[in-house]
């Protein structure tokens, strides 16, 4: 989960993500940030993105397998 609103956009956890499923949006928030955004369901739930995350707007959910 990005919480929209609080990102910055600033990139940092995109290079991070050994499946590429963040990538920056072209829409913008209140306070004129480009956001990132989910693009794809293949999250593993490494949380690489949520450690590297300066402005801590990331939050990772594993999903249970059954």
């Amino acid at each position: 989960m990005i919480d929209t609103e609080k990102c910055k956009g600033c990139e940092v956890c995109i290079p991070t993500c050994p499946e590429d499923v963040i990538a920056l949006s072209r829409n913008v928030n209140r306070k004129g940030y480009r956001y990132l955004e989910t693009v794809n369901d293949n999250c593993t739930g490494c949380t690489n993105c949520a450690i590297v995350c300066p402005d801590g707007v990331i939050t990772v959910y594993r999903k249970k397998v059954e």
